[in-house]
């Protein structure tokens, strides 16, 4: 198609964010930015109008011939997320204008694969690599060689039920509370439950012998890839030491092989400043496949 046939759209709520979703499963690999189910926790964490965003927050997407080429999601004004179809470089140089246009911020910062085709538009546009920054490294499990699921006393590993969207969210937060506040409140979990593509029966807690959640493990499925996404995990801080967060993540993941899962990701921290998370999944046969880059430039 010709050039003048690149149509942009700003984001206007649930069918756009199914649009940016399906770009991902089209390009999903080992290798890959995003997967759908990161794209639906990332917009649905908190609570949002579904059609509306947050101050400071701006996504565009790019499709030709109704085909999505390609997103841009300012989460604030000096940090971008984009992916786009490699074949089409000329839309990640889009995006990056874009980005100029909906930033007003001096420094500005991408987050990127490394080698990916939207390096080569950041270099153009003078970002440069900061290889210092943190980093996730995406980790993949084959699922036929998944461990068994240990047996702890005194808990018991369950799905979440449909109606338990109030006792999800409180579990999360609390397995958060040592790194600050969670967002993660009843509402944001009911939308996370509505949204594509959710599966409660791949959803996962630990309850303790109160029947009280104190761990929990979600995983997305892509059927088209057969590739389930481990976002998030956590064990509230009285209960860890027992190899919770472990056995609720392996438990969800043989669910995820039971329906016709073939492949695990997850994306912890790559880099020394926050270990504990790789060190875990990497012990469950997790193996490191690729890695972010943060670049940034500067507009002073």
């Amino acid at each position: 198609m010709r050039a003048h046939d690149l149509r942009r759209r700003a984001f206007r709520g649930p069918d756009d964010l199914r649009a940016m979703q399906d770009l991902a499963s089209r390009l999903w690999s080992p290798t890959s930015r995003f997967h759908p189910g990161q794209l639906a926790w990332s917009r649905y964490y908190r609570p949002v109008d579904p059609a509306a965003l947050d101050d400071g927050e701006a996504i565009a997407v790019w499709s030709e011939g109704g085909v999505t080429l390609g997103f841009g999601w300012a989460e604030a004004p000096d940090w971008l997320e984009l992916q786009v179809d490699p074949s089409r470089p000329d839309v990640a140089e889009a995006v990056i204008d874009w980005f100029e246009e909906v930033s007003d911020a001096e420094t500005q910062s991408a987050l990127v694969m490394e080698g990916d085709v939207t390096e080569q538009a950041l270099a153009a546009a003078g970002f440069e690599p900061q290889p210092d920054e943190p980093f996730f490294t995406h980790h993949t499990l084959d699922l036929a060689a998944l461990p068994a699921v240990p047996s702890i006393p005194g808990y018991r590993l369950r799905p979440v039920g449909p109606h338990e969207a109030r006792e999800r969210a409180a579990v999360h937060a609390a397995s958060w509370s040592d790194v600050g506040p969670s967002k993660v409140d009843e509402q944001a979990y009911a939308q996370l439950m509505r949204t594509w593509p959710y599966r409660p029966d791949l959803d996962w807690v630990a309850v303790d012998a109160d029947g009280e959640m104190v761990a929990s493990a979600l995983v997305w499925l892509d059927e088209v890839n057969g590739a389930g996404l481990v976002e998030p995990v956590g064990c509230v801080p009285g209960h860890r030491g027992r190899g919770l967060g472990g056995a609720v993540t392996l438990a969800a993941l043989h669910r995820l092989a039971q329906v016709g899962g073939t492949v695990a990701q997850v994306s912890p921290r790559g880099d020394d400043g926050y270990p504990g998370p790789q060190r875990l999944y990497r012990s469950m046969g997790f193996r490191p496949r690729a890695r972010t880059v943060t670049w940034s430039r500067s507009l002073t």
